[in-house]
């Protein structure tokens, strides 16, 4: 059947069904040719051809049929153009099969190269981990992994790449938590490094994702150790490198106010958790010989003196994104300045 169009590479065909070919493209009008079964010349003609507006457009792949289109050239997967100039795949409609995911990732690349675009996101579903190798051999980079997915990026210009890269820190609190009997709430850990065996130590843990610093600090005591706390300022962060599979870590001190006092212990993290007087815990060798320990430990007390005062946490809304963020700052009030900053170094 001789297919006789005005601009042939501007329409691909994607399904004959009866006596009607249809066929759309990712910038032209839907529309159908008529084929006349009679004609000896085996021609197709248009029907209303007015309707139709064509243009050099490709055919966009939706991962709905393993053999797409009759035309090979220009397939494209569905994909949305990001902010910055590039494209974010669609991980939805991935094709499952190997050779058709390859052929269509190929021809994408081409067009989005073609078209002037920059990065490429492509997300691959854990189903469709098979489609991994591909994208490697075909020039794309890990970014990170998550335990649903991969991430994987190809940068098209032949410049530096400008995609941001994985995130670099893991993110661990820890609640100082200390009574009206001037007693410390402390833990011993089940698991840790031979040298801490017998350390009293504060409740740490890392933050959840999406999880605010503070309530982390409150989940974590609460978790370990079963007392109810109210966040009161961020007193100190530690940044650190190197620490776990070569990311950096930033550790922030909490000062908490107990709300409850009866301890229940997690049993699965925890080997004992008691209230420990101030003067008993700050003698411990390990913390009297630990520089880093001993300044932490410093700044509490002078906290609880009134003579240093911490970070208390802000919500604020930015007009760069119209989020609610939480902001950690010292608020200068002078009428009520005793060496303190804002109003919760009272407490």
């Amino acid at each position: 059947m001789d297919l006789k169009m005005f601009y042939t590479k501007s329409v691909f065909v994607s399904n004959l069904i009866g006596p009607m070919l249809s066929f759309s493209t990712s910038n032209c009008k839907i529309g159908a040719l008529k084929v006349y079964k009679g004609n000896s010349q085996g021609g197709v003609s248009f029907v209303g051809q007015d309707a139709y507006e064509v243009g050099d457009c490709s055919y966009r792949y939706d991962g709905s049929s393993s053999n797409p289109s009759m035309f090979t050239e220009k397939r494209v997967l569905d994909a949305f153009d990001d902010e910055y100039g590039g494209v974010v795949v669609n991980p939805e409609k991935l094709p499952f099969e190997t050779k058709v995911f390859a052929s269509i990732l190929r021809s994408s690349v081409s067009v989005w190269r073609t078209e002037g675009k920059k990065g490429i996101w492509l997300k691959l579903p854990v189903e469709k981990c098979d489609l991994v190798p591909i994208a490697v051999r075909e020039g794309f980079q890990y970014h990170h992994a998550e335990t649903g997915y991969v991430m994987m990026t190809y940068w098209i210009p032949n410049e530096p790449c400008m995609l941001p890269a994985n995130a670099s820190h893991q993110v661990g609190v820890g609640g100082f938590v200390i009574n009206d009997k001037n007693e410390v709430l402390v833990v011993q850990e089940k698991h840790c490094a031979p040298e801490l065996v017998g350390l009293w130590k504060l409740p740490t843990g890392f933050i959840l994702e999406s999880e605010e610093i503070f309530t982390g600090a409150i989940r974590e005591v609460k978790e370990e150790t079963g007392i109810d706390t109210e966040f009161l300022e961020v007193i100190a962060f530690r940044h650190a490198h190197n620490v776990a599979f070569e990311k950096s870590d930033l550790f922030f001190i909490c000062m908490l106010r107990p709300v409850s006092s009866e301890i229940k212990t997690d049993d699965l993290e925890v080997q004992a958790a008691k209230w420990m007087a101030l003067t008993e815990f700050v003698e411990q060798p390990l913390i009297k010989g630990d520089n880093m320990f001993k300044k932490i430990i410093d700044m509490c007390i002078a906290r609880i003196g009134k003579r240093y005062c911490g970070l208390a946490v802000h919500k604020v809304v930015s007009k760069f994104d119209n989020r609610l963020s939480s902001l950690y700052y010292n608020v200068v009030d002078d009428q009520k300045f005793d060496g303190c900053l804002h109003d919760s170094c009272s407490t």
